[in-house]
């Protein structure tokens, strides 16, 4: 139950991230599938951190240092993209 509580905490976040249009691409299966691998790698830390194991039914510790760290991969990662996108100055540059 608790692996699931984690991917639930990673697709919640995937779903929030999605809000925001900042650096937002259309294809989101690259967002989804980094929201969900940190979701479960946090929620292994968590076990082994001792807040919240892979077997417990609802630990909300666990469910929000998942959410947390999985939302803050997505900036991550959108904010790289757009430091790597070139943009356009005020003069048209």
């Amino acid at each position: 139950m608790g692996i699931a509580l984690w991917a639930v905490a990673g697709i919640a976040a995937f779903l929030i991230a999605r809000i925001i249009p900042t650096g937002r691409v259309r294809a989101a299966w690259n967002e989804l599938s980094l929201a969900i691998a940190t979701a479960l790698l946090l929620g292994i830390a968590a076990t082994a951190l001792d807040f919240g194991g892979w077997r417990e039914a609802f630990e909300w510790r666990a469910a929000a240092f998942c959410f947390c760290g999985s939302l803050a991969a997505i900036a991550i990662m959108r904010g790289a993209r757009l430091r790597s996108t070139p943009s356009i100055d005020r003069e048209g540059r």
